[in-house]
């Protein structure tokens, strides 16, 4: 494999995208104010907001609200602003990831905010962004800022930092102590590291296991969702293949009728309590006639295989094999992956 240049360049720095990300969230003592008001019913629900693989990495903190009792929801932005703008109200705090900060769903997400303020006042609004000057960053009550670095087009650095950001938001709006978290995703740029060290030898095994696919689908449960939804989404934009993610119950419930040696099904294993019904996925999907790996942590130094770590890091760890899978099938078809020939890194139209 030649050199490393754009999106795969970009792929191999997201451990130092990571480590800069988390020594610059060391200190969330500024979001305090909005844990209080959640606690106290002032603010009755978080509305989380993005597109694409924005939005994708908003289901592990969901989930953890969720867990904590907190009334979360997931909105795409485009549907926010124009289906469910009722939602945009003083008593619902909207937290919305933008990596450039300056999408056009997102300035009309700020500029629906500033319309429908009432008497009570507006929403308010915690951003994510990895642009500090972004009117996302400058409009926002308060943000988080990622510090993943310019990226050439499909997301990578900014996705995984994107994972960090929300994974520590979601201890800071629980009231939770930050520091075992902390801990875990300090765990995570060596994690990445030590996969990526053999990612010529991955790319070179999905070669020979992708040869004569025609479709890809990404399945698993809970937090896995988040790599499901980003890892369909980055395999259409870098490889141009066709690609798609949803949960491992919804899989069931028609597509794997449509199962057939062309089609490779990629499932998470994920944690309890459906580690199990996620393995059995996979082996269903062989016994139909299809093609099927599922991605573990284990030992072993495989393309489908995880360094063991922390679960509230395991997201992070799971979107790689869908980025040597998209490496490996832009190899296939003799393309360079993860050049755009149609979109551009800021989408400008909504």
């Amino acid at each position: 494999m030649p050199n490393p240049t754009g999106y795969l360049r970009d792929i191999l720095d997201q451990p130092l995208a990571l480590r800069d990300t988390l020594a610059g969230l060391s200190d969330l003592s500024a979001l305090r104010p909005f844990s209080e008001r959640l606690a106290s019913g002032e603010l009755r629900r978080v509305v989380l907001t993005g597109m694409g693989s924005s939005y994708n990495a908003l289901y592990p903190i969901t989930l953890t609200l969720i867990a904590h009792s907190v009334s979360a929801q997931m909105v795409e932005t485009s549907e926010l602003i124009h289906h469910a703008s009722a939602l945009i109200e003083p008593h619902t705090l909207i937290i919305a990831v933008s990596q450039s900060g300056q999408s056009p769903e997102t300035l009309r997400l700020l500029e629906k905010a500033r319309s429908l303020s009432g008497g009570e006042g507006r929403a308010p609004i915690l951003g994510v962004t990895n642009t500090a000057d972004s009117p996302l960053a400058k409009q926002s009550d308060a943000f988080l800022l990622m510090r993943a670095g310019s990226e050439y087009t499909v997301s990578t650095k900014t996705y995984l930092a994107t994972l960090v950001a929300l994974a520590l938001l979601g201890d800071a709006l629980t009231g939770q102590d930050p520091a075992p978290t902390q801990t875990a995703l300090n765990t995570a740029p060596e994690a990445v590291t030590q996969y990526l060290s053999r990612y010529e030898a991955h790319v070179e095994t999905l070669t020979e296991r992708l040869a004569g696919v025609r479709f890809v689908i990404l399945a698993g449960r809970g937090s896995s969702l988040a790599a499901v939804g980003t890892g369909g989404l980055i395999i259409k934009e870098s490889a141009h293949f066709p690609a798609e993610g949803m949960s491992s119950a919804a899989f069931r419930h028609g597509p794997l009728e449509m199962i057939s040696p062309q089609d490779f099904v990629l499932v998470y294993a994920g944690g309890a309590p459906t580690l199990e019904l996620n393995a059995r996925l996979a082996a269903d999907v062989e016994a139909a006639g299809g093609r099927a790996a599922l991605v573990v942590e284990s030992l072993t130094e495989g393309v489908f295989s995880l360094p063991s770590i922390p679960e509230v890091a395991r997201p992070i760890l799971e979107m790689l094999p869908p980025q040597m899978i998209s490496l490996a099938l832009a190899q296939l078809q003799g393309r360079e992956a993860g050049r755009f020939e149609r979109a551009t890194k800021v989408t400008a139209t909504e």
